[in-house]
């Protein structure tokens, strides 16, 4: 199932092919430096499953990013429904991403996050998108203002699934934008390299 393509990457359900991948950005200390626990082979195992499988049923979940010219598998960038109540109501749409550290600093997650963008808000006919970040994810955060979501302050709230022994990664930062405000910053959000008047 490809979700979008855009001038350079793929954005589809995952493989067999792509689990050394995913338990590779999983384990990495870098990549996971503002997550509470690094996930074994087995746990990865488990949620790669998890993951493709509501995908394949809902259309919604953190889809594999794949490089268009070869379909090598990069990280993930997907719409994800939330389960953080009562922080976050059911139904709330998350966007969010991961990338393996090779790939860092190349505009990729930007990329893919435009064309998912639209993705939700075009074809799902989503109402609201949500992100939310440790603070001192600064790289998350400005992703989140490079796609034209605001910060929402009434909104930030503590990980429940985040152990009290690690405070520093508890709270969240909770960046929003709505259909409307989407339609009226289309230009900054829009899927690169596609027309202006998509």
């Amino acid at each position: 199932m490809i979700i979008r393509e855009t001038e350079r990457l793929r954005i589809r359900n995952w493989r067999e092919s792509d689990r050394d991948l995913f338990a590779e950005i999983n384990s990495d200390s870098k990549v996971m430096e503002f997550f509470p626990h690094r996930r074994s082979r087995a746990e990865s195992d488990a949620l790669f499953d998890r993951i493709a499988r509501t995908i394949e049923e809902t259309g919604f979940g953190f889809f594999a990013l794949a490089l268009r010219e070869n379909d090598a598998p990069i990280g993930f960038c997907g719409l994800a429904c939330t389960d953080l109540e009562p922080h976050l109501p059911d139904g709330t749409i998350e966007i969010g991403w991961r990338l393996a550290l090779p790939h860092w600093a190349k505009g990729y997650v930007t990329e893919a996050a435009r064309a998912l963008l639209e993705y939700g808000f075009g074809e799902r006919e989503l109402s609201e998108i949500v992100s939310f970040a440790v603070p001192a994810n600064t790289r998350s955060t400005a992703i989140m203002q490079r796609l034209g979501m605001r910060p929402d302050p009434t909104r930030d709230f503590d990980h429940p699934r985040v152990p009290d022994t690690q405070r520093h990664l508890k709270r969240h930062v909770l960046y929003a934008i709505t259909a409307e405000e989407w339609k009226c910053c289309s230009s900054a959000v829009r899927p690169l390299g596609a027309p202006k008047s998509l």
